[in-house]
Protein backbone atom coordinates (compact mmCIF):
# COMPACT_ATOMS: atom_id res chain seq x y z
CA UNK A 1 0.00 0.00 0.00
CA UNK A 2 1.24 3.61 -0.56
CA UNK A 3 2.41 5.95 2.13
CA UNK A 4 0.24 9.21 1.67
CA UNK A 5 2.12 12.02 3.62
CA UNK A 6 0.79 15.33 4.66
CA UNK A 7 2.68 16.79 6.95
CA UNK A 8 5.85 19.12 7.16
CA UNK A 9 6.73 17.13 9.96
CA UNK A 10 7.01 13.11 8.80
CA UNK A 11 10.59 12.37 9.48
CA UNK A 12 10.68 11.08 5.98
CA UNK A 13 9.30 14.55 4.28
CA UNK A 14 11.82 16.44 6.32
CA UNK A 15 14.92 14.12 5.29
CA UNK A 16 13.55 14.49 1.39
CA UNK A 17 13.75 18.33 2.03
CA UNK A 18 17.16 18.12 3.01
CA UNK A 19 18.25 16.28 0.03
CA UNK A 20 16.36 18.66 -2.17
CA UNK A 21 18.16 21.63 -0.53
CA UNK A 22 21.57 20.51 0.31
CA UNK A 23 24.82 19.39 -1.65
CA UNK A 24 26.28 18.66 1.83
CA UNK A 25 23.63 16.14 2.94
CA UNK A 26 23.47 14.97 -0.93
CA UNK A 27 27.13 13.92 -0.72
CA UNK A 28 27.11 12.37 2.74
CA UNK A 29 24.64 10.38 2.11
CA UNK A 30 25.55 9.97 -1.82
CA UNK A 31 21.77 10.55 -2.67
CA UNK A 32 20.55 11.85 -5.47
CA UNK A 33 17.08 13.47 -5.88
CA UNK A 34 15.54 13.00 -9.10
CA UNK A 35 12.48 15.60 -10.65
CA UNK A 36 10.22 14.42 -13.65
CA UNK A 37 9.73 11.40 -15.24
CA UNK A 38 11.89 11.40 -18.37
CA UNK A 39 15.08 11.68 -15.14
CA UNK A 40 13.44 8.97 -13.72
CA UNK A 41 12.96 6.74 -16.67
CA UNK A 42 16.74 7.69 -17.96
CA UNK A 43 18.06 6.55 -15.06
CA UNK A 44 15.93 3.55 -14.51
CA UNK A 45 17.48 2.56 -17.94
CA UNK A 46 20.89 2.87 -16.42
CA UNK A 47 20.52 2.13 -13.06
CA UNK A 48 17.31 0.22 -12.00
CA UNK A 49 14.68 1.29 -10.16
CA UNK A 50 15.59 4.10 -7.71
CA UNK A 51 15.39 3.55 -3.88
CA UNK A 52 12.04 5.75 -3.54
CA UNK A 53 9.12 6.94 -5.81
CA UNK A 54 7.20 10.04 -4.88
CA UNK A 55 4.84 11.67 -6.41
CA UNK A 56 2.31 14.55 -5.89
CA UNK A 57 -1.59 13.87 -5.17
CA UNK A 58 -2.45 15.31 -8.92
CA UNK A 59 0.31 13.47 -10.44
CA UNK A 60 -0.78 10.64 -8.64
CA UNK A 61 -3.74 10.44 -10.93
CA UNK A 62 -2.20 10.18 -14.06
CA UNK A 63 -1.86 7.17 -15.45
CA UNK A 64 2.13 7.30 -15.96
CA UNK A 65 2.78 8.11 -12.72
CA UNK A 66 0.09 5.43 -11.40
CA UNK A 67 2.27 2.82 -13.42
CA UNK A 68 5.91 3.87 -12.33
CA UNK A 69 4.66 4.04 -8.43
CA UNK A 70 3.26 0.42 -9.28
CA UNK A 71 6.31 -0.77 -11.08
CA UNK A 72 8.34 0.67 -7.83
CA UNK A 73 6.20 -1.18 -5.14
CA UNK A 74 6.66 -4.56 -6.80
CA UNK A 75 10.51 -3.86 -7.09
CA UNK A 76 10.92 -2.83 -3.38
CA UNK A 77 11.43 0.74 -3.82
CA UNK A 78 9.89 3.07 -1.30
CA UNK A 79 6.74 4.72 -2.35
CA UNK A 80 5.01 7.70 -1.48
CA UNK A 81 2.15 10.24 -2.39
CA UNK A 82 2.98 13.67 -1.35
CA UNK A 83 0.76 16.79 -0.86
CA UNK A 84 0.68 19.01 -3.91
CA UNK A 85 1.52 21.47 -0.96
CA UNK A 86 4.91 19.36 0.52
CA UNK A 87 5.72 17.87 -3.36
CA UNK A 88 6.05 21.46 -4.04
CA UNK A 89 8.26 22.01 -1.63
CA UNK A 90 10.62 19.77 -2.66
CA UNK A 91 10.63 21.14 -6.71
CA UNK A 92 12.47 23.62 -8.05
CA UNK A 93 10.40 24.34 -11.07
CA UNK A 94 7.49 26.96 -11.18
CA UNK A 95 5.25 23.98 -12.92
CA UNK A 96 6.26 20.47 -10.60
CA UNK A 97 5.89 17.38 -12.92
CA UNK A 98 4.43 15.39 -10.24
CA UNK A 99 7.05 12.37 -9.52
CA UNK A 100 10.05 12.18 -8.09
CA UNK A 101 13.02 9.58 -7.26
CA UNK A 102 15.61 9.26 -4.50
CA UNK A 103 18.39 7.20 -5.53
CA UNK A 104 21.94 6.28 -5.21
CA UNK A 105 25.12 8.85 -6.02
CA UNK A 106 26.54 6.68 -8.82
CA UNK A 107 30.00 5.18 -7.71
CA UNK A 108 33.06 7.19 -8.14
CA UNK A 109 34.69 6.38 -11.01
CA UNK A 110 38.39 4.82 -10.96
CA UNK A 111 41.41 7.39 -12.31
CA UNK A 112 40.54 8.82 -15.74
CA UNK A 113 42.04 6.90 -18.63
CA UNK A 114 44.56 8.85 -21.11
CA UNK A 115 43.72 6.74 -24.07
CA UNK A 116 39.94 8.13 -24.74
CA UNK A 117 38.28 10.96 -25.90
CA UNK A 118 37.85 13.49 -23.48
CA UNK A 119 36.14 16.41 -21.99
CA UNK A 120 37.21 19.23 -19.45
CA UNK A 121 35.65 21.83 -17.94
CA UNK A 122 37.45 24.39 -16.26
CA UNK A 123 35.48 26.51 -13.54
CA UNK A 124 31.75 26.58 -15.27
CA UNK A 125 30.08 27.46 -12.47
CA UNK A 126 26.40 27.69 -13.81
CA UNK A 127 24.34 24.69 -13.56
CA UNK A 128 22.30 24.97 -16.62
CA UNK A 129 25.69 25.56 -18.29
CA UNK A 130 27.23 22.49 -17.21
CA UNK A 131 24.28 20.30 -17.54
CA UNK A 132 23.48 21.50 -20.84
CA UNK A 133 27.20 20.92 -21.72
CA UNK A 134 27.15 17.16 -20.50
CA UNK A 135 24.11 16.19 -22.71
CA UNK A 136 26.13 17.35 -25.58
CA UNK A 137 29.29 15.31 -24.87
CA UNK A 138 26.75 12.22 -23.96
CA UNK A 139 24.99 12.81 -27.61
CA UNK A 140 28.72 13.58 -29.22
CA UNK A 141 30.34 10.27 -27.91
CA UNK A 142 32.24 11.50 -24.94
CA UNK A 143 32.29 9.09 -22.57
CA UNK A 144 34.87 10.43 -19.95
CA UNK A 145 34.29 14.01 -18.63
CA UNK A 146 36.62 16.08 -15.85
CA UNK A 147 35.16 18.92 -13.64
CA UNK A 148 37.82 21.19 -12.07
CA UNK A 149 37.02 21.74 -8.44
CA UNK A 150 34.92 24.56 -8.90
CA UNK A 151 32.45 23.79 -11.33
CA UNK A 152 29.02 23.07 -10.29
CA UNK A 153 28.02 20.26 -8.92
CA UNK A 154 26.60 17.54 -11.75
CA UNK A 155 24.73 15.47 -9.94
CA UNK A 156 22.75 19.14 -8.33
CA UNK A 157 18.78 19.00 -9.18
CA UNK A 158 19.23 21.55 -11.14
CA UNK A 159 22.66 20.43 -13.40
CA UNK A 160 20.63 17.01 -13.10
CA UNK A 161 17.36 18.78 -14.90
CA UNK A 162 19.58 20.75 -17.63
CA UNK A 163 21.23 17.24 -18.29
CA UNK A 164 18.03 15.33 -18.60
CA UNK A 165 20.19 11.70 -17.51
CA UNK A 166 23.06 12.57 -19.77
CA UNK A 167 25.14 12.19 -15.87
CA UNK A 168 24.27 8.35 -15.85
CA UNK A 169 25.58 7.89 -19.06
CA UNK A 170 29.32 9.57 -18.64
CA UNK A 171 32.39 8.38 -15.95
CA UNK A 172 32.31 11.90 -14.46
CA UNK A 173 35.40 12.86 -12.83
CA UNK A 174 34.89 15.63 -10.48
CA UNK A 175 37.48 18.28 -8.55
CA UNK A 176 40.34 16.94 -11.45
CA UNK A 177 43.75 18.24 -11.55
CA UNK A 178 43.35 19.22 -15.89
CA UNK A 179 46.39 20.49 -16.22
CA UNK A 180 48.14 17.18 -14.56
CA UNK A 181 45.72 15.21 -17.03
CA UNK A 182 46.65 17.00 -20.28
CA UNK A 183 50.13 16.66 -19.63
CA UNK A 184 49.94 12.60 -19.25
CA UNK A 185 47.21 12.44 -21.91
CA UNK A 186 48.03 10.60 -25.21
CA UNK A 187 46.16 12.22 -28.05
CA UNK A 188 46.07 15.63 -28.81
CA UNK A 189 44.72 18.55 -26.66
CA UNK A 190 42.49 21.25 -27.87
CA UNK A 191 41.62 24.36 -25.66
CA UNK A 192 39.18 27.20 -26.47
CA UNK A 193 41.12 30.61 -26.60
CA UNK A 194 39.86 34.12 -28.55
CA UNK A 195 43.81 34.97 -28.38
CA UNK A 196 46.75 33.53 -30.49
CA UNK A 197 44.49 30.61 -31.54
CA UNK A 198 43.81 28.68 -34.83
CA UNK A 199 40.21 28.22 -36.75
CA UNK A 200 38.31 24.97 -35.84
CA UNK A 201 37.88 24.59 -39.57
CA UNK A 202 41.62 24.54 -39.71
CA UNK A 203 42.92 21.73 -37.52
CA UNK A 204 42.70 18.64 -38.07
CA UNK A 205 39.98 16.67 -35.89
CA UNK A 206 40.59 13.18 -36.87
CA UNK A 207 43.39 12.09 -34.78
CA UNK A 208 42.37 9.82 -31.46
CA UNK A 209 41.63 10.41 -29.02
CA UNK A 210 41.49 13.93 -28.17
CA UNK A 211 40.76 16.41 -25.48
CA UNK A 212 38.71 19.39 -25.58
CA UNK A 213 39.12 22.04 -23.15
CA UNK A 214 36.11 24.67 -22.33
CA UNK A 215 36.42 27.62 -19.66
CA UNK A 216 34.07 29.59 -18.26
CA UNK A 217 32.05 32.31 -20.09
CA UNK A 218 34.64 35.82 -19.24
CA UNK A 219 37.30 33.96 -17.57
CA UNK A 220 37.48 31.52 -19.98
CA UNK A 221 40.04 28.73 -19.76
CA UNK A 222 42.91 29.58 -16.63
CA UNK A 223 46.50 29.62 -17.90
CA UNK A 224 48.14 26.70 -16.58
CA UNK A 225 45.39 24.45 -18.04
CA UNK A 226 45.64 26.35 -21.20
CA UNK A 227 49.50 26.20 -21.05
CA UNK A 228 49.39 22.05 -20.73
CA UNK A 229 46.57 22.32 -24.06
CA UNK A 230 48.93 21.11 -27.21
CA UNK A 231 46.49 23.57 -29.26
CA UNK A 232 44.37 26.34 -29.05
CA UNK A 233 41.37 26.61 -30.80
CA UNK A 234 38.86 29.47 -31.99
CA UNK A 235 35.18 29.34 -33.59
CA UNK A 236 35.26 32.34 -36.29
CA UNK A 237 32.48 34.49 -35.74
CA UNK A 238 32.72 36.90 -38.81
CA UNK A 239 28.91 38.18 -38.24
CA UNK A 240 29.56 38.90 -34.60
CA UNK A 241 31.87 42.29 -34.26
CA UNK A 242 30.14 43.21 -31.25
CA UNK A 243 30.48 39.49 -29.11
CA UNK A 244 33.74 38.72 -27.73
CA UNK A 245 32.32 35.11 -27.33
CA UNK A 246 29.42 32.14 -27.50
CA UNK A 247 27.91 30.80 -24.32
CA UNK A 248 30.47 27.95 -23.10
CA UNK A 249 27.90 25.66 -23.96
CA UNK A 250 27.10 26.37 -27.82
CA UNK A 251 31.04 26.52 -28.22
CA UNK A 252 31.11 22.73 -27.14
CA UNK A 253 28.37 21.82 -29.14
CA UNK A 254 29.76 23.39 -32.10
CA UNK A 255 33.47 21.68 -31.17
CA UNK A 256 32.34 18.30 -30.19
CA UNK A 257 29.68 17.82 -32.93
CA UNK A 258 32.83 19.20 -35.65
CA UNK A 259 35.32 16.40 -34.42
CA UNK A 260 32.23 13.75 -34.88
CA UNK A 261 31.53 15.32 -38.67
CA UNK A 262 35.31 14.98 -39.39
CA UNK A 263 35.63 11.70 -38.08
CA UNK A 264 32.74 10.78 -40.65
Amino acid sequence: MLTTIVSRENPAFKTWKKLARSGHTRKRARQILLEGVHLVASWHAVQGMPLCLLASEKGAKRAEIADWLAAGERQGAQCAVLADALFAELSETKTPGGLMAIAHLPPEPKAPALDVDSLLLDGIQDPGNLGSILRTAAAAGFSQVLLSADCAAPFSPKTLRAGQGAQFQLQIHEAADLAAFLAAFTGPSLATALQDAESLYAIDLRPRPVAWVFGAEGSGVRSPVLAAARQRVRIPMPGAQSVESLNVGHAAAICLFETLRVRG
